[in-house]
């Protein structure tokens, strides 16, 4: 029996979104200039030492200063509460935080600095725009535990741990053989459920984001969907046309490869020309605790928006593991799925430098203890994850999703068990 993949529908989505806004951001240094460092400062050795991890971040960057910031604010939280309580068997963690100002360069630069100068022994909760530094990372043997999937690192280059897992060899090349694959789960879902049967797709006229959306076209029409495709002008998009034709084609559901400010419009146009939908499917990246703030203008629509992802609602407040991150994240102004899963990181980190607290909490150390991970959930907070490096990409594959969605006075509703809404699909394929 396969063992159930978490569904990364989503996470794919929402990097589409912000690759239609970017999608040339930065240059690459010459990846020869750094190499791996095995010198004993690169560990963390003594009794009392902090243990010193990074966190790479776009925190400024073109798409916006919030917009990458949740993963780094969780896992701060994280150990700021760790910390409080006496660290790792007496001993603090560290945290160094930087910027990659959402750029190749930049991005280099942190990778560079955290590795090679400030000696970090991992990588936490990474969320980098342009992922540059990925390879001089794995060449160093530095585990970088917990990050985003934006874009291919993760499935491309060993000692890097996506958030979500990987199934691919992680040899260098993306995926297997330069394609990665998706699955069908979420339309699955919403046919099942809802008994949806048109589908909407709204893309900009921008390479990146037109690509996902065909994407997202061929996972509807496999799972036997009407697809009706919309595509806007990205400079200036007329919403409006958009939201009067999805009325007139009857469409039970809407998904987007856009980006937020876009999807916030985009809900507008529908609610003034009268457009009504079963779904509205945001991206995880949108799950956050500012719907009635961003969609202020949209009421019809705000209350027919849905998420999917592989991590549990961060309103599920009666689940123990949700409830311990809401408590030590009350002073932030907003919540986010982001900032759970970035908790989610660094209590993943947590858990492997604990065992190997005995014999010594270094890279090489770290690396095998996640490198090990089969169905790892944080605590109840993640889908299962699993690194597998299966040598043949998946024809099918049983995939589980977490689903929820907004109504005004409750927030986002969880809708069912994440563990327990699973499907058996195609997976196919695409090139990142």
């Amino acid at each position: 029996m396969n063992r159930p993949r978490t569904s990364r529908a989503a996470e794919a989505l929402a990097a589409a979104a912000l690759l239609a806004l970017t999608a040339a951001c930065g240059s690459r240094l010459p990846e020869s200039d750094f190499e791996h460092d095995d010198r004993p400062s690169a560990t963390a050795r003594d009794a009392g030492e902090p243990i010193r991890v990074g966190i790479v971040t776009s925190a400024t960057s073109p798409v916006g200063g919030g917009a990458f910031t949740g993963p780094r604010d969780g896992a701060t939280a994280w150990f700021d509460r760790l910390n409080a309580r006496g660290g790792i068997n007496g001993r603090r963690v560290e945290v160094r935080p930087c910027d990659d100002g959402g750029s190749g360069v930049g991005n280099n630069e942190c990778v560079h600095r955290l590795i090679d100068e400030e000696k970090v022994v991992a990588l936490v909760a990474t969320t980098a725009l342009d992922y540059a530094g990925a390879p001089r990372v794995s060449r160093a043997g530095v585990p970088d535990i917990g990050g985003q999937p934006i874009g291919a690192a993760y499935d491309t280059y060993p000692h890097l741990y996506g958030v979500h897992g990987s199934e691919a060899p992680r040899n260098g090349t993306p995926g297997w053989d330069g394609k990665l694959y998706g699955g069908t789960e979420v339309y699955r879902y919403f046919k099942r459920e809802h008994g949806a049967r048109t589908a909407a797709v709204v893309s900009y006229n921008q390479s990146a984001s037109a690509a996902y959306a065909r994407l997202v076209e061929r996972g509807l029409k496999a799972e036997g969907y009407e697809v009706v495709t919309e595509q806007v002008d990205f400079a200036l998009p007329n919403f409006r046309a958009v939201a009067a034709d999805l009325k007139q084609q009857g469409a039970d559901l809407v998904f987007d490869a856009i980006d937020g400010h876009g999807n916030a419009r985009l809900c507008q146009a529908m609610d003034d020309v009268g457009a009504r939908v079963t779904a509205k499917v945001t991206n995880v990246q949108n799950w956050t605790s500012t719907v009635a703030e961003d969609y202020k203008d949209a009421p019809h629509c705000r209350n027919a928006l849905w998420v999917t992802g592989s991590s549990r609602n961060f309103e599920d407040t009666g689940h123990p593991a949700v409830r311990a991150f809401r408590d030590a994240t009350e002073g932030l102004r907003t919540h986010s799925q982001w900032q759970l899963e970035g908790w989610a990181a660094a209590r993943w980190f947590t858990d492997a430098a604990r065992s190997c607290a005995r014999t010594g909490i270094t890279r090489a150390c770290l690396d095998a203890h996640v490198d090990r991970a089969r169905d790892y959930t944080a605590g109840g907070l993640l889908l299962p994850v699993s690194f597998g490096r299966s040598p043949e990409p998946p024809a099918t594959s049983r995939t589980c999703l977490s689903v929820a969605r907004w109504r005004d006075g409750e927030g986002w509703v969880s809708q069912g068990d994440m563990n327990r809404t699973c499907f058996e699909v195609p997976q196919l394929a695409y090139e990142p």
